[in-house]
């Protein structure tokens, strides 16, 4: 008696030769008549399973090329698959057509503690002016009504590694970190947003390294902080983000300082934007390195024009998505002038 793995052999033999008289529109031949044991009897349950897949594959194939003419000679068609280039590539899901709300807000108020960050001629430091704006913009988002989170409440030490874990921790649909800048040329004043990505510009590559110094992560964390960078989604949304919010943040202290440049876009490999999973900017609203603006940071009503800067940049994002009533009353920029 044949073994097993012989026996199937030559059934898958047989059956692929009858489906090919089959095609070819001649009488299938008799299989040998063999003796029936219950391994047998599985073996040919088996095949009948494989004649129904051969010959449905079979069928298939030749109601797509036609069928044998009489008098032809048998053909096979063989299946071909389709070049991979000839595949439509995955297209990107936009999240605008789900109408996703923006609910919750993470601001970052840069610096803090033992890092001041940059300082104006006079003494103010960057951490002071950062945090109060957030608390400025955290009252106007307050009737959005859009939920606010904050990195850090008061003057502490606060690493980037602890404000990406907060951000992600809330699971908040967008993430704002403000900032002042300071510029090697002092009559240089103008407003900038950065979202993720390279930068072969040495200026921004300066300002990456100095922003995530004390950054809290170690050398084994890269490969896992490097994971989701370009997940598609994301990066587009903080892109978009980016783009609403230099454009709202220009235009309204534009029309307080007729000084202020334009420094547009850009993306930098920041830390606290690699690590957040959700829509994540960094805005640099001021300069402290040029002497007017400094003594504009200083004063309350400048702070204010800021923070409704950056709410209007919020509000240009968020009211397609939102309900447009939830942002009635608060006017372009929001808010009241000296709010404190």
């Amino acid at each position: 008696m044949p073994s097993r793995d012989r026996l199937k052999q030559q059934l898958i033999r047989d059956l692929v030769r009858e489906n090919l008289h089959t095609v070819s529109g001649a009488p299938p031949p008799g299989l040998g008549r063999r003796r029936r044991t219950v391994s047998g009897w599985l073996l040919a349950g088996l095949g009948a399973t494989l004649v129904v897949t051969f010959s449905g594959a079979i069928s298939s194939t030749a109601f797509r090329f036609g069928a044998p003419r009489p008098g032809s000679a048998p053909r096979v068609a063989a299946a071909v698959a389709a070049p991979e280039s000839a595949l439509p590539a995955p297209q990107r899901i936009d999240p605008s057509l789900f109408q996703l709300a923006v609910r919750k807000v993470v601001l970052d108020p840069g610096h803090g503690g033992t890092d001041p960050g940059a300082t104006t001629p006079s003494g103010l430091e960057e951490k002071t002016i950062t945090l109060d704006i957030a608390n400025r913009l955290r009252a106007l988002l307050k009737d959005a009504p859009i939920s606010v989170v904050m990195t850090r409440a008061d003057d502490r030490t606060v690493s980037l590694e602890r404000r990406v874990e907060i951000a992600n921790a809330e699971n908040a649909d967008l993430f704002l970190s403000i900032h002042i800048n300071s510029m090697p040329l002092p009559d240089d004043v103008g407003v900038e947003t950065f979202y993720l990505g390279n930068s072969r510009d040495p200026e921004t590559a300066r300002f990456a390294r100095a922003e995530n110094s004390g950054s809290g992560y170690s050398l084994a964390d890269f490969k896992t902080l490097l994971e989701g960078v370009y997940a598609g989604v994301r990066q587009e949304e903080s892109r978009r983000f980016a783009a609403t919010m230099q454009a709202g943040l220009f235009r309204e202290l534009a029309s307080v300082n007729a000084r202020l440049r334009d420094r547009g876009v850009k993306t930098a490999p920041l830390v606290v934007l690699v690590g957040t999973r959700m829509p994540a900017i960094l805005a640099e609203v001021s300069c402290v390195s040029n002497a007017d603006e400094a003594r504009r940071l200083a004063t309350s009503d400048y702070r204010s024009e800021v923070a409704r800067a950056l709410f209007a940049g919020i509000r240009a994002y968020v009211e397609p998505a939102n309900a447009p009533a939830a942002f009635a009353g608060r006017g372009a920029a929001g808010g009241s002038k000296g709010d404190s």
